[in-house]
């Protein structure tokens, strides 16, 4: 999906999420002082074996015994505490991210089609907010406010000794170097694993959808296939990565036990020549494990912090590439003209005009129908009409303002849509009329569904307008959605009604309906363009427009363009000129 985004800018420090993270730089910084705050208190073991080493056996003193596990047991509890509350810092530093940006990543996602189409899986961007967050709160960054901790052990390790210290550094170089070699061996499977992932997610999503077609025309066997490719791929690709990230920090396990050991033995050596004691031996073995601790931990979780790298670097590039839409100033109500000058429109992430060179106006209380071919560009002229592609050239103008002069919000309140491929939301028919306003307003769900001519169809459902549709309104049958869906587009009486193919899945009744819905719409001063499919629908309409190969080919007077495509004494056959249509 982001090489489909084209060059972007390059997000530097003052980018929203890097501007997210800011917000938490108290909790970081309280994250780091608790983490110092525990990185002494770790000494507590090392000193208490050198105290019971040097101090309890020589002089054999119980009550010095007593006193010291007294001292280090109330030391390793507040070593506890305070781990504890690093980790739930952590944790709300991963939920105030969250908060802060899913709003923002989910407007992202909304837009991203409209910008770029729809392509690869729609739904990374949400997973890679929620890979950044797992990290966040996981133990990773622990590991990261634990490293500036390893030069004060190895500096306490050379003050037991010279070649105490020298051990242990030469494990902490070991070790380091192992870091850099874990981050260069799974930076490329562990992209790869994140494109295939993609891909395979969008197949997924895309089988679900085309679940029938697929069943009904055997192309089952054949996309279950191409499904076992990608996942063999991803599978593979996770796997190297796991492989790399697994046998290195199993090798760094070994590495630190083995130093650990071989710091016991230079320090045995050390008394056996009577330049240590075995306390110092015993407390250099710990601390050297400790200082290394740190390393082996970011080892471990290398893999989750290079996953959240790259949905971070995801993250910026999509954000950058649709930043948050700024408020304009309201506007009033359109209420008078829909004008269209010279416009020309493409597809999101396409530069082949299919629709261009349309000129027309409309005045309140007129209806437009809109017939011509396949390919013709109609339904291309409808999303434009709306606002959901921005012209490249030319322009659409409500009452003279462009429609880049209202917000989505803000214009959508003065816009009406049925798109081609009808679609409800999982919810109650109530909501799906109110735009999931909440809560909806009764009187004008009932107002919207009397004038889609849908109120008597909807009562009589098994809970009326509380009836669940379901997902993508399974519920219901697609002449049933298509009404709704009618009456959804009609909320609140919007100045401008853009209603593609809206019969493609009604009766005779439902025809009749819709009739109704077109002629009450110009009762009451509305605009109404009809995207027309079958010859009843545009019955209600008083102008015709003709597409063409993308172009418009004629625009006038209904009664006079159907003259000129039929000879008079077939006029009450006429509108099966729009028979020809389909879904441009």
């Amino acid at each position: 999906m982001s090489q489909s985004l084209g060059p972007l800018r390059q997000q530097s420090a003052s980018s929203e999420l890097a501007a997210a993270l800011s917000a938490c730089r108290r909790a970081f910084v309280a994250t780091a002082l608790f983490s110092g705050m525990s990185n002494i208190l770790m000494l507590s073991g090392a000193l208490f074996m050198l105290e019971i080493y040097d101090r309890v056996l020589p002089s054999r003193s119980v009550p010095t015994l007593v006193g010291l596990l007294i001292l280090v047991a109330g030391l390793y509890g507040a070593q506890g505490l305070i781990d504890m509350i690093r980790s739930r810092i952590l944790v709300r530093v991963g939920h105030s991210l969250d908060e802060t940006m899913s709003l923002r990543v989910y407007d992202a996602i909304v837009r991203l089609p409209l910008k770029a189409g729809a392509r690869g899986d729609g739904t990374q961007p949400i997973r890679d907010l929620d890979a950044v967050r797992s990290f966040l709160s996981g133990s990773g960054p622990v590991a990261f406010f634990d490293l500036p901790w390893m030069p004060v052990y190895l500096a306490i390790c050379f003050l037991f000794h010279t070649y105490i210290g020298l051990t242990a550094l030469v494990g902490a170089i070991i070790l380091i170097t192992l870091t850099v070699v874990t981050e260069i061996k799974t930076r490329r499977p562990t992209r790869s694993a994140a494109q295939f992932a993609v891909a395979r997610n969008a197949l997924l999503e895309a089988s679900r959808r085309n679940a029938e077609a697929i069943t009904a025309m055997g192309m089952a066997g054949r996309i279950s296939k191409h499904w076992r490719d990608l996942n063999h791929n991803f599978v593979a690709s996770s796997g190297r990565a796991s492989d790399v990230g697994g046998g290195l920090g199993a090798f760094s396990k070994v590495l630190r036990m083995l130093l650990q050991s071989a710091i016991l033995a230079v320090g045995a050596w050390l008394v056996i020549n009577q330049e240590s004691t075995p306390g110092i031996m015993i407390a250099a073995s710990i601390l050297g494990a400790r200082a290394l601790a740190p390393v082996d931990l970011a080892i471990a979780n290398w893999r989750g912090f290079v996953g959240a790298r790259q949905s971070w670097q995801r993250l910026s590039r999509l954000l950058g590439h649709l930043p948050p839409v700024n408020e304009p100033m309201p506007l009033k109500p359109p209420a008078r003209t829909l004008v269209v000058q010279n416009a020309a429109v493409a597809p999101p992430g396409h530069q082949r005009i299919v629709c261009q060179d349309v000129n027309f106006t409309l005045t309140a209380g007129k209806a437009l129908g809109v017939i011509g071919p396949t390919a013709s560009g109609k339904s291309s002229l409808a999303r434009m009409l709306v606002g959901v592609w921005a012209p490249l050239r030319g322009s659409v103008r409500l009452d003279g303002a462009t429609l880049d002069q209202w917000s989505p919000e803000a214009l959508g309140r003065h816009v009406g849509y049925v798109p081609q491929d009808v679609e409800l939301f999982n919810g109650t028919v109530a909501q799906n009329i109110a735009r999931f306003e909440d809560p909806p307003d009764a009187d004008a769900v009932i107002a919207a569904a009397q004038a889609a001519g849908v109120h008597d169809l909807i009562i009589n459902l098994p809970d009326g307008y509380e009836t669940m549709v379901g997902e993508q309104g399974s519920a219901l049958s697609a002449g049933q959605a298509q009404r709704i869906a009618l009456a959804r587009a009609l909320y609140r009486d919007p100045f401008l009604v853009v209603l593609d193919e809206p019969n493609s899945n009604l009766d005779a009744e439902g025809d009749e309906a819709l009739t109704r819905a077109i002629l009450g719409l110009r009762a009451r001063g509305a605009i109404a363009v009809v995207v027309a499919h079958r010859p009843s629908a545009i019955a209600g309409v008083d102008y015709i427009l003709i597409m063409g190969k993308g172009r418009q080919q004629q625009f006038g007077p209904k009664e006079e363009i159907l003259s000129r495509l039929t000879p008079p004494q077939a006029a009450p056959r006429a509108l099966k000129v729009a028979e020809q249509g389909g879904a441009g």
